[in-house]
């Protein structure tokens, strides 16, 4: 069990690991996720929403964050090519739109980021 903690406005305590991913799938929210990203200073919109549903989907498919190039490809396909391609996903994510939304998304740590 993990020592580290996310302390949700609830009261809830969500162990993560030293990255602050979470250690236990199930305690994946929305209310989690909009909790890790205005902790980084990031409020959520629609199009950042729709990419931690892609990299969600991807992963119950593949069992694997979805690499750059496909997260590109399902992006422009739900957001359209500007909004879809990679400069825009980093102004959403922009710690890196794998390692951010993965860590949105209740995701386990990117292999790229071990």
């Amino acid at each position: 069990m993990s020592d580290r903690y996310l302390e949700l406005r609830d009261g809830r305590r969500v162990p993560v690991d030293e990255k602050g991913y979470l250690t236990e799938p199930q305690d994946w929210s929305e209310d989690v996720a909009e909790f890790m990203a205005e902790a980084d200073g990031i409020q959520l919109t629609a199009d950042h929403w729709a990419v931690l549903r892609i990299f969600r989907d991807y992963f119950s498919r593949f069992d694997i964050d979805p690499p750059m190039r496909a997260l590109v490809k399902l992006a422009r396909a739900k957001l359209g090519d500007e909004r879809g391609g990679s400069r825009h996903l980093y102004r959403l994510f922009p710690d890196g739109p794998s390692t951010q939304a993965c860590r949105y998304a209740g995701l386990p740590r990117p292999l790229s980021c071990i």
